[in-house]
């Protein structure tokens, strides 16, 4: 055997003898839901909202019930919020989720169908983002002493949504915290101001 073999066949040796047996690749783990405030949710939205239309203003964000989410804490796994834009004369929504429950949207961003806007429209009024100063957090807090916590006391499954959307009449920005799983049959629901965190009223 030639040198120039023998210290080739002595470097495949060592190579073979310090090479590691591949591992098998470990399956990805599943992800757990993502829960967010409304505030910091909205922000994510905004951005895809400036970027369909630079005018874009908001006129309600609110939070969806999902199985993994309950609504504790003013957090939630899925969050919309509609944006209107006077210079197209459109408005239009967009979502964010971060939860894979098969009863959620998928994961991130996605802006929903455009439609027309109308300015006298008293349901799409929209409103300046720093009337915003009290998160969905400090809302359900101010609820919870106002009935909130005798309800989930008798009802520990119940779900909390957050609506947020400008009275026009009062000149504010309001919290409609909401025990149940929609609007119509919520147990209780309790104005919060958005701007001061003061509790308003009882609503019907």
């Amino acid at each position: 055997m030639t040198r120039i073999s023998a210290v080739f066949l002595t470097l495949l040796l060592l190579a073979g003898c310090s090479s590691e047996p591949s591992k098998p690749a470990e399956a990805p783990q599943p992800k757990g839901p993502e829960l967010l405030t409304g505030r910091s949710a909205f922000q994510k939205l905004y951005i895809q909202a400036r970027g369909w239309s630079p005018d874009a203003k908001p006129f309600r964000l609110e939070s969806q019930y999902s199985k993994d989410s309950n609504g504790r804490d003013g957090k939630a796994s899925i969050w919309r919020a509609s944006f209107a834009s006077p210079a197209k004369g459109a408005v239009k929504p967009f979502l964010w989720s971060g939860t894979d429950s098969p009863d959620a949207p998928a994961r991130g961003v996605s802006p929903g169908s455009e439609d027309s806007y109308s300015a006298g429209n008293s349901n799409t009024q929209i409103f300046d983002i720093a009337f915003m100063k009290v998160d969905s957090d400090k809302a359900f807090d101010e609820a919870q002493k106002h009935g909130g916590n005798k309800v989930l006391q008798k009802n520990p499954d119940l779900p909390v949504l957050y609506t947020a959307d400008w009275n026009s009449r009062e000149n504010e920005l309001i919290w409609h915290v909401l025990y149940g799983t929609d609007r119509d049959s919520a147990k209780l629901k309790v104005a919060v101001n958005a701007s001061s965190g003061e509790f308003l009223r009882l609503e019907k």
